[in-house]
């Protein structure tokens, strides 16, 4: 991810998503003021938050389809029960975006409204 796009990702789970910088922070286990200098584009973020927020930018694109901004936030952090009554952003967290993605994939064919 290059050091410009971090920045334009974070704008985008803001618009698109309804995520804030403290969510943001807490997903990727940084402090907001880390997150407020990857907005600003003065750092970028390690490996494996770079990984997370690529998942979690892809994750909230999906979800735009179904979702308003605050409703997507909603669904981020609800308990599902087709995640066995797990939060999505705790297993984007844990690099489960995989088991997310199945559940997006039911809403697409309409198996879960």
């Amino acid at each position: 991810m290059a050091l410009r796009a971090v920045p334009r990702f974070l704008d985008e789970l803001s618009t698109l998503g309804g995520l804030r910088g403290t969510d943001i922070a807490n997903i990727t286990e940084v402090s907001k003021a880390t997150v407020s200098r990857w907005k600003a584009g003065d750092i970028k973020p390690q490996p494996r938050s770079e990984l997370i927020l690529s998942d979690l930018h892809y994750i909230v694109g999906r979800l735009q389809e179904f979702y308003e901004p605050s409703e997507i936030r909603t669904w981020l952090y609800a308990r599902h029960p087709q995640l066995n009554g797990e939060r999505a952003i705790d297993l984007i967290h844990d690099d489960r975006s995989i088991d997310v993605l199945k559940v997006i994939d039911r809403l697409e064919n309409e198996a879960f409204l």
